[in-house]
């Protein structure tokens, strides 16, 4: 098994009035050679969005882009004519394709969106553009990682890449086993609240781990926690 940890505090940081983001890879001005992807894992950004502002209307092709909200209210417009508002417990999956131009806004007044922007390459380049989102709650389980997001028809959601996407919040003092489902991918665990234990290495919270050559990872919580595991080709 061989592992990258990537310590929250060494993330890539914009700041500006409206947006304060941290990226686990190189992203606009923030470039380390060296972070550059986890496999097919390219983008995995934590943006804080202030009520009433947002992504304007911008362009994307052959990527597959994934949206997790943890607070607040995202709305998204697309070129497609999709307008949804989702929040904590959906989760929006769309495929750029060809091309589509979207927006994704905060327009609350008062209540600012913490949101996971995740960019995932396609295994195919040039597919119609495609937009879903759903709501996850009904699926989670006290103390399981539930699987969100994979390309074999067993969730709503899915790619163009042979991807899972999994989740929960498990409490302290539990210790859990997630098998991967194909030979050379990996796992991107990242620790959106709470601390584990993987292997050597404690994670705290906004803490990841990438974590390859193996067909099993186990972990231990340390506090109550919320973990988010992006099962990638490498």
């Amino acid at each position: 098994m061989k592992t990258i940890l990537y310590k929250a505090k060494t993330r890539g940081h914009a700041k500006y009035d409206w947006l304060d983001s941290y990226h686990s890879f190189s992203f606009d001005t923030y470039y380390d050679p060296e972070r550059m992807n986890f496999g097919a894992l390219r983008v995995l950004n934590d943006d804080w969005i202030a009520p009433e502002t947002g992504f304007g209307m911008h362009p994307h092709k052959n990527m597959e882009i994934v949206s997790i909200p943890i607070e607040g209210y995202l709305q998204h417009g697309d070129s497609k004519q999709n307008e949804r508002t989702i929040t904590a417990g959906d989760i929006q999956v769309m495929s750029a394709g060809t091309g589509i131009i979207h927006s994704e806004r905060n327009n609350h007044a008062s209540i600012p969106v913490i949101s996971l922007q995740i960019w995932i390459m396609p295994k195919q380049r040039n597919t119609p553009p495609k937009y879903q989102d759903y709501d996850i709650r009904p699926l989670l389980k006290e103390n399981e990682l539930i699987t969100i997001i994979s390309p074999d028809g067993t969730t709503e959601a899915s790619l163009q890449q042979d991807a899972w996407f999994s989740i929960g919040k498990i409490e302290n003092g539990k210790k859990l086993s997630y098998k991967l489902h194909q030979e050379n991918t990996g796992v991107f665990l990242f620790m959106i609240e709470g601390a584990a234990q993987v292997g050597e290495n404690k994670l705290s919270r906004r803490d990841a781990i990438g974590i390859y050559q193996t067909d099993e990872i186990q972990l231990e919580t340390l506090e109550n926690s919320h973990i988010l595991l992006i099962e990638v080709p490498m």
